[in-house]
């Protein structure tokens, strides 16, 4: 049987129905991070892709992206001149079209997936993924512009904020308020139901940690980039969640 006949015409129709006001949105919130200077023009072009599937798969989830962007985009702001003389502080121009789609494909999937079979987990692993981008993101910003002390995650070692594998204390609880932020935010939008918060919550941290693992192993080995350090950490998040089921 054809692929698309087994899905059915309802969620083709509901995506259909969204696009023409979702695509308003969606360029208005790229134009909107790329004048903040949060995204490059890259960025901002690959953001609207994947927001605009975002949106037409489930358009509540979208306002779980405002607050990890909000999130993110306010921690990479604090404490910008300490981490400029570090020389850990984000590039100018804002994060790359790789760097985004490294964030948000894993939520994108996990969208699409819940809009074609329904499935509840399917939108707490999207919750997930989007929780541990902004836990990530917020633990190594916070960390790198307040933490005097990090520590390397397979030995505990002391190392320099902002060195691959590195984690803090502040950085770390900080990281963990932000998931627990952003998976307070799924639920109160009804993505997910408030039953998922701590499973969603607890997925993020994990995968943030598993992040910083693979940092302090294969990425300072050049084994890795960075790009896909992210996007197997919020994969991570993302399966952890389907295992809980």
């Amino acid at each position: 049987m054809d692929f698309f006949r087994e899905l059915g015409t309802s969620s083709w129709q509901l995506i259909v129905w969204r696009a023409p006001f979702g695509l308003a949105v969606t360029v208005l919130f790229a134009a909107g991070a790329r004048l903040l200077r949060s995204v490059t023009r890259g960025g901002a072009l690959a953001g609207a892709c994947v927001t605009l599937a975002l949106w037409l798969a489930s358009p509540p989830a979208f306002a779980v992206l405002i607050a990890v962007f909000l999130l993110t985009a306010g921690a990479t702001r604090l404490g910008y001149a300490r981490k400029h003389r570090r020389g850990t502080a984000e590039a100018g121009d804002g994060r790359t079209a790789s760097q985004v789609l490294a964030n948000l494909l894993v939520a994108t999937f996990a969208a699409l997936l819940a809009q074609f079979a329904h499935q509840a987990v399917a939108l707490a692993a999207l919750a997930a993924s989007l929780a541990e981008a902004a836990c990530d993101t917020v633990s190594s910003e916070i960390g790198q512009a307040f933490s005097s002390r990090a520590y390397l995650i397979t030995s505990f070692r002391r190392v320099e904020p902002g060195i691959d594998g590195g984690i803090s204390v502040l950085g770390t609880l900080a990281g963990a308020a932000a998931a627990l932020a952003v998976a307070a935010v799924a639920a109160a939008m009804q993505v997910i139901a408030w039953g998922w918060l701590l499973p969603v919550t607890l997925a993020a941290i994990a995968g943030m940690l598993f992040d910083s693992l693979l940092g302090a192993t294969l990425e300072r080995r050049r084994w890795l980039n960075n790009n896909a350090v992210n996007l197997l950490g919020t994969a991570s998040a993302a399966f952890l969640v389907f295992l809980s089921v």
